[in-house]
Order: structure tokens, then C-alpha cells, then sequence
């Protein structure tokens, strides 16, 4: 069974999102890590970057395969995560702490709106 916390919204592509005001953290579940197996090797966007809801936003590649990350939210982006660039096993074992992605500064609080709830979540990876 994944690891579910019930304080962050998700995307049905697997990424996470923990709001903090105007800003949010992004990453992938812990479900998504799972499938991707052994990850190798983390692309994140760059600072300043301008995305949209939906927007391919990061590259993951793990033993088994590359994979496409998804911004679940518009807006800015203000901060990248070097730690996970420079150790990509972070999103395997810390998905929710030390393997986060990036801050975002939203530009489209509605952009949440649209995201799972936990329960919506487990429903989803049953």
C-alpha cells in the first residue's frame, strides 16, 4: 500500500502538491516512485520559468524507464530542489521530504481545485 499524506492535494499523473499561501512544493508520489522503480537521474525546470497546469515541467528517468513529470499547477517557477538532482535515489526513499522537485509560486489558485483529495488519490491507485 503507498504512502498517502493526508495534508497535500494530487495530480492524477502522480505529482503531489503541499500549498503553503501563494506558494506550493511539488513532487511525485510515493505510488509513482514505486512504479518507477531505482531512480537514476532527475531534470528540473528552470527558475523563473513560467508553466501552465498540465505543462511538462521535469524528466525522471529510473532503471526501468524515463518519464515525463507534470506541473499540477500554473504559476512561477521560484525554486528547484539541487539535492534531488544531485542524488536521484531521494525520490524513492524521502518522495514527500528530501525528493521534492520544485516551489511554485501560484498564478492560478483554481488550479487546485481540480487536484485530488487524499481519498481521491487511494481511490484512484487502489
Amino acid at each position: 500500500m503507498s504512502n498517502v499524506p493526508s495534508d497535500l492535494k494530487y495530480a492524477k499523473s502522480h505529482e503531489w502538491v503541499r500549498v503553503s499561501g501563494e506558494f506550493a512544493v511539488v513532487g511525485i508520489t510515493d505510488h509513482a516512485q514505486h512504479e518507477l522503480t531505482d531512480v537514476v537521474f532527475v531534470e528540473l525546470p528552470a527558475v523563473s520559468r513560467q508553466v501552465k497546469a498540465g505543462e511538462t515541467i521535469a524528466v525522471v528517468e529510473s532503471v526501468k524507464t524515463a518519464s515525463d513529470i507534470y506541473s499540477p499547477v500554473g504559476g512561477q517557477i521560484v525554486e528547484v530542489n539541487p539535492t534531488v538532482v544531485a542524488n536521484p535515489a531521494l525520490v524513492n526513499t524521502e518522495p514527500y521530504g528530501g525528493g521534492w522537485f520544485y516551489t511554485i509560486k501560484l498564478s492560478q489558485p483554481a488550479d487546485l481545485d481540480s487536484l485530488l483529495t487524499p481519498e481521491q488519490y487511494t481511490a484512484q491507485i487502489g
